[in-house]
């Protein structure tokens, strides 16, 4: 039957429904299978040869880029390469070294106590137990997660700026806070994942899905992104806002993994340190 004539028939358009937990859980693991084919190459981005190399880096990497950090651990670890030699360091001398990490007397403090803590309760050695870790100067939970999952091998969410934005952004939580982020998105995915989502989320935060402009038109899983939208959507500008390898950039490390598509980062001195 038709509308009488001067008048609309009109139905209000319905709401969308909210997702289900299982739409969510589903629509993540296929973002994540989306990322592992977009960054098949994804690795932690600090450059370390050993447990003790990784841990020192990832306690200077707070409020730095992983790039600055590897500009400045090669003299960091030629003048102190065991932990038996930081422990023993002169607190000023080791200031000198890592002061283009920032807030170097605090993260000193920190290098002297875990490199003290590791030869006096460790027998020289990084453990590989999560509850050791934690109890190390200045080792938190992400830090440790970091060091487990990349020194160790054992599976770990590593809830970083990047990652808490990105999983916010996606809807995979709503929670701010770094150990229940951590909980979430630990019991989306198969433990077996975890080091490698971190890793992937992380990479994809960097380069395509940053903080202020997002590069939507460039992404690959713009079709799954509840935030699509946010940020630059033609693609041929979005191609512009792409960092590190993706737009063509050196990377962050320095001695990046034979499988790494882009090019490694320059010395410190020989260049301005791109921005995480």
């Amino acid at each position: 039957m038709t509308a009488p004539q001067g008048k609309v028939s009109a139905k209000k358009p319905k709401a969308a429904k909210p997702e289900s937990r299982l739409a969510m859980v589903r629509r993540a693991r296929r973002i994540n299978r989306e990322l592992a084919e977009t960054y098949p190459y994804a690795h932690p981005e600090l450059d370390f040869r050993n447990p003790f190399e990784l841990l020192v880096a990832t306690v200077l990497s707070a409020q730095t880029t992983d790039l600055r950090v590897n500009q400045t651990t090669p003299a960091l670890f030629a003048a102190y390469p065991t932990p038996e030699d930081m422990a023993a360091a002169v607190p000023e001398d080791l200031e000198e070294l890592i002061r283009p990490t920032g807030f170097f007397r605090m993260k000193a403090r920190s290098l002297l106590g875990l490199s003290q803590a590791l030869r006096d309760e460790h027998g020289g050695e990084v453990p590989g137990r999560l509850e050791d870790l934690v109890k190390l100067p200045g080792v938190g939970r992400k830090t440790a997660n970091v060091v487990l999952g990349n020194a160790f091998g054992v599976p770990g969410i590593t809830v970083d700026t990047h990652f808490g934005r990105l999983v916010r952004r996606w809807k995979w939580t709503e929670q701010e806070d770094p150990e229940k982020v951590e909980a979430e998105i630990c019991a989306i995915f198969p433990k077996s994942e975890w080091t490698m989502l971190s890793h992937r989320v992380v990479f994809h935060g960097r380069r395509i899905c940053h903080a202020r402009k997002p590069a939507c038109g460039a992404c690959p899983i713009a079709p799954l992104c509840p935030a699509y939208g946010e940020g630059e959507t033609d693609p041929e500008k979005a191609k512009k806002l792409l960092k590190y390898e993706k737009g063509g950039q050196p990377g962050q490390r320095l001695s990046p993994p034979p499988d790494y598509p882009g090019l490694p980062a320059a010395p410190l001195g020989a260049g301005a340190a791109q921005q995480a």
